[in-house]
């Protein structure tokens, strides 16, 4: 059955949301709503009929409580700049409600005895909370404080009193807290202070400037403590900065206050969960389908960072082989190795902090290292020398359990399958991929994309799609025009898998704007043309890449995709690759059995097309075979290709251009791949662990059954691109380095069985990030 010729882009306005607007559901009992998208559509003005395009919204008199607003329903309304809930029952504002644009809100006459929720409409305007009897002046101040553009406050104009509260007030308590701080804390600090010495301190002083430091009338004392203890938490963030990111401990709340801040919804990065407990069965490719379900609330941690070891692990053979339509499972359970004679522990390394606090779990890993290395003698990372005589040495900074299924801690089964960095947007990033790139990550498996800070460790944006398993993403740059015809460049991430649908999301909106129907059987792969930024490949289990031209939303998020051609193959495309000398006429592929080309021009007629080339390495016996699986494909430079696994132990560096030179002409030839060099690799027969390459750098990295990561330097050998053919024995090259993987402990136990999925790069190679087969991500960055 042949693919469609035409997809309609459809508009999926639900998928697109962080997990912080969901999270919040699965910690109470669900009732039904007296909110629905009938109701919502019908209370419009005046009444539409799509959720997007309502501007004013009027609710009011309908008695609704806090439950009510449901935040998952609400952050469809994209577009509301007006929104009336007045005479109502609410409590609170429950967050995450996620509009974007609200501009005139009026909330009066309810229950409201919070106003700090308000902080996440920061275009709010003009703001009406009258008749609720628990707000008082403090909350006034509070909530101008908190709003930046706000103007009109229960009718009248703030903007005289905005300009004392914002700037005059928070000058001289900033200077009070300041002097209080030097004139009574200073010198009580120890000058080697301990973990220990610094929470007591902090504690103390932030109960102590609270009570002591006072400002203006005595009407505004709890708007003057509130204000107060921010500014003194921030000092104390800047003055005791290095003790608390050495330090978890601090993290611990001070007063009541900072408990309730912990009942508010999870952020996209506080969805990342802590590895505590062992419960493992790596299988590659498993779909695992089932909903996610609700869980309670779960409890803060409060980790020790003593219990952190970190040792070389030692590894184990799991893996069967699969099917292309049955991947491999694997029959047998995870080992829990037996704890070493250190501390025995919990890696809990990759926790988002609630409240914008900076990240200061995730230094331990390598604090924690050296000590080991000095108390016990292990050495997990030792530089090694390269071929250029400098020293590598990768720092580990995180581990991450940020794509769980129902955010579960237990969760160590979900495999982790494919990442990209995302590109800049300014310096040309369309033009020169090479040295355009983040430090933004976006990672993929289970049900779940993130975006991940490779410094911090921060998830910055988490989506979900349930019954979904994805195995690939992709990135571009668009130009689009937004509604004031002013044209800006956007980065879209391209995300797909099982379903064989693909997600066009908007990262920078925060939106999953559409959806194109690809395949009727999984994507295993995809990537964006290097010269057309619209024009995406998608490689799928039905033995067919289609090139897709995504086109561009307007600013309604309005597009339409369209089908430009199909490449049919003869087993499962795996992995894809446009050839860098000629992205606009060649693609490479490797496959179940074997590794070949198509002519991808437009200006051909034939939209359906076979392969023009196979190619063809040798096996075991020495032999040439085309039938063989390549699960791993990559660019080195323009011209040189890595391939790996005609053979185990072997990756393969061969010409491109040399290879067709010797293939002649006509449609499916077979040619002889003219190899360069052999890497040495793990003599594992596990497919699906894809290397990657480093092209500024001239680096090859691929990963193993054991979570090592092996890593090739090869800029001495780039000249071979050009040598003429030699023999087998003369062109074997050893891993510069191999990365091992760290030791860690869950519950005391140690987590093994561990299978590097995936491993790649930034351009510049300053982070390295793994995906392995348990649920983490682990990012090291060069030093």
């Amino acid at each position: 059955m042949s693919l469609p010729r035409q997809a309609t882009g459809r508009r999926h306005e639900d998928i697109g949301l962080p997990a912080a607007s969901r999270c919040r559901e699965r910690g109470r009992n669900l009732k039904m709503s007296k909110i629905t998208t009938e109701l919502l559509l019908e209370r419009a003005v005046p009444r539409s009929t799509r959720l997007r395009k309502i501007e004013t919204l009027n609710l009011s008199k309908l008695q609704l409580k806090t439950g009510d607003l449901d935040p998952r329903l609400f952050s469809r309304l994209r577009h509301l700049q007006k929104l009336d809930i007045s005479d109502n029952e609410l409590v609170k504002f429950p967050n995450s409600l996620i509009l974007p644009e609200l501009r005139v809100l009026n909330c009066s006459n309810n229950q409201l005895d919070d106003v700090t929720t308000l902080k996440q409409f920061p275009k709010l305007e003009e703001l009406s909370y009258e008749n609720n009897t628990d707000l008082t002046r403090n909350d006034d101040h509070k909530v101008i404080f908190l709003l930046q553009n706000l103007r009109l406050l229960n009718g009248k104009d703030v903007t005289k009193l905005a300009d004392h509260v914002r700037q005059i007030s928070s000058q001289k308590l900033t200077s009070k807290v300041t002097t209080y701080w030097e004139k009574n804390f200073r010198d009580q600090l120890p000058k080697d202070c301990t973990a220990e010495d610094v929470k007591a301190i902090r504690k103390k002083f932030l109960k102590s400037v609270q009570t002591h430091v006072t400002f203006g009338p005595g009407s505004l004392r709890e708007f003057t403590r509130w204000r107060v203890k921010t500014i003194a938490e921030e000092f104390l963030k800047s003055l005791l900065g290095q003790e608390e990111n050495t330090n978890p401990e601090l993290e611990e709340r001070v007063d009541d206050d900072d408990e309730e801040e912990e009942e508010n919804t999870e952020s996209p990065g506080e969805a990342m969960e802590e590895v505590d407990q062992v419960i493992s069965t790596p299988s590659k490719r498993k779909g695992n389908r089932s909903p996610a379900g609700s869980g309670n609330k779960r409890p803060r941690p409060q980790p020790n960072p003593k219990e952190i070891v970190l040792s070389p692990r030692k590894s184990s053979h799991l893996q069967d082989e699969p099917t292309p339509e049955k991947p491999r499972a694997s029959n047998q359970k995870a080992k829990l190795a037996k704890p070493g004679q250190g501390a025995e522990g919990t890696q809990r390394n990759g926790e988002q902090l609630p409240k914008g606090q900076s990240h200061r779990r995730s230094s331990q890993l390598a604090e924690q290292q050296k000590s080991q290395e000095q108390d016990k003698g292990v050495v997990s990372l030792t530089p090694v020398k390269d071929l250029e005589g400098e020293d590598v040495i990768l720092e580990p900074l995180h581990f991450l359990q940020c794509h769980s299924k129902s955010n579960s801690r237990e969760d160590f089964k979900t495999q982790l399958w494919s990442c990209a960095f995302e590109p800049l947007l300014d310096g040309g990033t369309r033009k020169d991929p090479i040295v355009s790139s983040s430090r933004t990550v976006a990672t993929c498996g289970g049900e779940a994309v993130c975006l991940i800070d490779c410094e911090t460790g921060i998830v910055l944006k988490k989506y979900k799609v349930p019954a979904e398993e994805f195995f690939t993403v992709a990135w571009t740059t668009l130009t689009m025009v937004n509604k004031d015809n002013r044209k800006r460049t956007h980065n879209i991430l391209a995300a797909a898998g099982r379903r064989g649908i693909v997600k066009l999301i908007h990262v920078t909106a925060d939106f999953c704007y559409g959806e194109i129907k690809a395949h009727k059987k999984p994507i295993a792969t995809a990537c964006f043309s290097t010269s057309c930024e619209t024009h995406l490949f998608t490689a799928s289990y039905d033995k067919r890449i289609a090139l897709w031209d995504i086109g561009v939303p307007d600013c309604d998020y309005n597009f339409k995709a369209s089908q430009l051609l199909v490449m049919e193959a003869v087993s499962v495309p795996l992995r894809i690759a446009l050839v860098p000398s000629c992205p606009d006429q060649y693609l490479l592929a490797g496959c179940e059995d074997g590794c070949f080309a198509w002519d991808i021009r437009l200006d051909r007629p034939q939209k359906n097309r076979p392969f023009e080339v196979t190619f063809q390495f040798p096996d075991e016996e020495g032999e040439e075979t085309a039938s063989h699986r390549v699960d791993g494909l990559a660019f080195l430079n323009k011209d040189v290709v890595v391939s790996k696994s005609s053979k185990a132990g072997t990756i393969y560096m061969w010409s491109w251009s040399q290879s067709m030179e010797a293939s002649g002409n006509g449609c499916q030839r077979a040619a002889s791949a003219v190899i360069l060099a052999e890497l040495e690799w793990s003599p594992t027969d596990l497919p699906y662990l894809t290397l990657s390459t480093c092209p500024a750098k001239e680096y090859v990295f691929c990963g193993d059954e054991n979570g090592s990561v092996w890593m090739y330097n090869l800029s001495n050998h780039s000249a071979w691109s050009t040598a003429a053919r030699r023999k087998r024995s003369d062109k074997s090259i050893a891993a510069t380095q191999i990365l091992k993987w760290p030791e860690l402990r869950a519950n005391g136990e140690v987590l093994t069985d561990v299978l590097i999925n995936n491993v790649i790069t930034d351009p510049t190679f300053t982070y390295l990030v793994a995906l392995t087969s348990v649920n983490i991500a682990a990012i090291w960055k060069k030093t």
